[in-house]
């Protein structure tokens, strides 16, 4: 009966560390901006138009 009683604290215990890394991450800002890190890797590897390829004039 006591591995029950300890497994429930160390669960709580779990939940409460997540919970506040959680609002550590909240409050730090990692959520403000959901937007431009999923279309930033579109946009990263624009070639300039000097330097693209030249096509082969055969």
């Amino acid at each position: 009966m006591f591995i029950i009683f300890l497994l429930i604290g160390i669960s709580v215990t779990v939940a409460a560390a997540f919970l506040g890394a959680f609002l550590w991450a909240v409050r730090s800002g990692q959520y403000d901006d959901d937007y431009t890190p999923a279309v930033r890797m579109l946009f990263e590897n624009e070639v300039p138009d000097n330097k693209k390829p030249a096509a082969k004039a055969d």
